[in-house]
């Protein structure tokens, strides 16, 4: 069942990605004390997470931050060194906390999981966005179409802030 407005988090562990460090951390602890746009991607370095989806969220930072916000971060089924390489590479790097959740845990914990498998990826994460105030889910946007960033999009997370 896909974690819903209300619910908390997950308390699993994911690794955060940091210029200088990768940083096994547990989601309970790591959002316990802020307010933080999450939003999850099937793939770093894939073409709609890549060209659409943070893109809108890296140029919408100030404002989103601007709205009471603590933190934007990005969590995806890749592996720490992978979601560096992508904040490096796309300029979030500083911008936006890239976090791996490798093997999915936090994706199977929360409901947000996809099998990918015909397509060659394995399970991934569903693509959506979500307002996560002290580990609460307060708002949660899961996308519907496959393949686009508009129901899970920063425009979409900007009319909820």
């Amino acid at each position: 069942m896909t974690i819903a407005t209300g619910e908390r988090l997950p308390d699993v562990k994911v690794k955060l990605v940091t210029p200088d460090d990768i940083t096994e951390v547990n989601t309970a602890d790591y959002f316990a004390d802020k307010k933080v746009v999450l939003f999850g991607v099937p793939g770093a370095f894939t073409p709609t997470c890549s060209n659409n989806h943070l893109p809108g969220y890296l140029e919408n930072a100030e404002t989103i931050l601007g709205r009471g916000i603590d933190e934007i971060a990005v969590i995806a089924v890749n592996d720490p060194f992978v979601m560096r390489a992508w904040a490096r590479f796309t300029g979030g790097e500083g911008k936006i906390t890239f976090i791996a959740d490798g093997s999915a845990v936090f994706a199977k914990a929360a409901g947000l999981d996809l099998d990918m498998s015909a397509g060659g990826m394995g399970l991934r994460c569903k693509r959506f966005s979500m307002v996560v105030d002290k580990g609460v889910v307060s708002a949660v946007n899961v996308e519907g179409t496959p393949g686009q960033a508009v129901d899970s999009g920063a425009a979409r997370m900007l009319e909820q802030l």
